[in-house]
């Protein structure tokens, strides 16, 4: 293992021996339950680990508390939006006639799929995820799109260009 990674991981077990008993406690005061607290702990830890893999400096974190509740706030947030939109898909499901459901591993693949979409999505103004989304999944034409978020055509170019933008960089990183 070179020598780079056994620091990175040495760091990230002290930031974990040293915080990881607090942090349980401060998700558990937010969160209401013990088991829910100590799961996000531990996926906070392995973003971190995940983040630090990728590039992250561990050993820059001067406020090591602030750090891990932003990190720990943003995994509960992603939890609970994917969350949301999977009650949403089930529920658009159960409404579905017994003709056209579908089968169990093609739920997962549909569902994995929208939390992948929501996963992209997650970041851009409510404006400009609202037209990519009304051009490329009612394929509404700009003037429409327009039309419905009460903003010039010019604004809808810069919006989809932005989502694109977005887009392609959020594929990049994923590696897709």
């Amino acid at each position: 293992m070179p020598a780079h990674d056994t620091l990175l991981l040495r760091q990230i077990e002290a930031l974990y021996c040293d915080h990881h008993h607090w942090l349980k406690g401060w998700l558990r005061s937010r969160l209401g339950c013990s088991y829910q607290a100590a799961d996000f702990a531990q996926d906070t830890f392995l973003r971190i680990l995940a983040g630090s893999a990728a590039g992250g400096a561990v050993e820059t974190i001067r406020e090591p508390r602030s750090y891990l509740a932003t990190v720990a706030n943003r995994v509960v947030i992603d939890h609970f939006r994917r969350k949301k939109l999977e009650e949403a898909y089930l529920d658009a499901l159960s409404r579905r006639p017994a003709a056209v459901a579908i089968s169990p591993e093609e739920r997962v693949i549909l569902l994995e799929t929208l939390q992948e979409l929501d996963a992209m999505l997650h970041g851009l103004g409510a404006k400009v995820r609202r037209a990519f989304l009304l051009a490329q999944f009612h394929g509404m034409a700009y003037g429409k799109i327009a039309s419905e978020l009460e903003v010039s055509v010019s604004s809808v170019k810069k919006y989809m260009a932005k989502a694109t933008e977005h887009c392609l960089l959020y594929a990049l990183e994923a590696g897709l």
